[in-house]
């Protein structure tokens, strides 16, 4: 089993760093706030507020603000302001093998950012979190997003379910019942790492998808690159999430797409998932073992996805 990052607790340290593209400062200003409004402690990376065109700051810079959270004792969460491009230009900069591995924390975040949730695990073994962000901190935001996000972060029930708010159901597509370590996340995102030392490993991983703003002509292309990259085949079930404002291409939607390109790949299959750039966001844990039973309709995360202290 993966490492499981310390409890989030009342009162804890969050380090805000800004790891892909650059957000408006009063933004990430209302999301310090919001943190701090909950009763946290916020320290800020010297590059959050950076702008270097569409990056905020050098591939360098971002990752030394990200390595000086897992150099602070202090710091129990990371969180990324927003996704955006540029997360895996931080990739090679990161000291996986040795100091984030042996100062495990809680990192979350979506879109571009779930690169890192990825290599987090496998590079370091470690439970990250595909939830918040930054911004998602402000007001007017679900009680579900809040009920997901500490109850993964903040809690050490298991066995529990992932459900989504009352009246959107899950929806079983495949009949199976696997079990299996969690990946995935946004699909623009890993296409960018096929072929590279960074790609996702899938295999006997359950895989998670969802995407945003892509035409689904271009969502074909990058699902059809993943299973001619193996990804499909190595993997032993599928979750799909919304594609958020996703138009349809050639008279065909998302649905058409699920129906007419995943459900024949023959894995067991659930989709509907609230996540990520959708208004309901659940929490999934990058690297927690979770069953999916697409007889029953149930997904469930098998363990605690934090550790208390001993």
């Amino acid at each position: 089993m993966a490492t499981k990052p310390p409890i989030l607790q009342p009162g804890d340290t969050v380090g805000v760093v800004t790891m892909g593209s650059p957000l408006y400062p009063d933004v990430i200003n209302q999301g310090i706030q919001g943190l701090q409004n909950m009763g946290f402690k916020v320290v800020v990376g010297q590059n959050a507020y950076a702008e270097t065109g569409f990056l905020a700051g050098t591939d360098q810079q971002r990752a030394s603000d990200l390595m000086a959270m897992f150099y602070n004792d202090n710091i129990k969460m990371i969180i990324s302001s927003r996704g955006g491009v540029g997360v895996a230009g931080i990739l090679p900069h990161l000291d996986f093998d040795y100091y984030i591995r042996s100062h495990p924390k809680i990192v979350s975040g979506y879109s571009d950012v779930t690169i890192l949730l990825n290599c987090l695990y496998q590079f370091a073994d470690l439970i990250a979190f595909n939830s918040l962000l930054l911004f998602d901190f402000t007001p007017n935001k679900p009680g579900y997003n809040y009920d997901q996000f500490f109850t993964a972060t903040s809690t050490t029930t298991a066995p529990r379910p992932i459900e989504n708010p009352p009246g959107i159901p899950l929806v079983s597509r495949v009949p199976g019942n696997v079990t299996g370590p969690l990946v995935g996340g946004n699909l623009t995102s890993f296409i960018g790492t096929l072929g590279t030392q960074f790609e996702i490993d899938t295999t006997n991983k359950i895989l998670f998808l969802e995407e945003t703003h892509a035409p689904i002509n271009t969502v074909y292309r990058y699902i059809n690159h993943l299973k001619l990259a193996g990804k499909i085949d190595d993997c032993s079930g599928i979750l799909i999430g919304e594609c958020t404002n996703c138009p349809t291409a050639y008279q065909t939607s998302y649905e058409d797409l699920i129906t007419n390109v995943i459900v024949p790949f023959g894995k067991p299959l659930m989709t509907n998932i609230t996540s990520a750039h959708g208004y309901y966001k659940a929490a999934m844990p990058i690297g927690a073992t979770v069953n999916l039973d697409t007889v029953n309709n149930k997904l469930t995360v098998m363990e605690p996805t934090v550790s208390t202290p001993s």
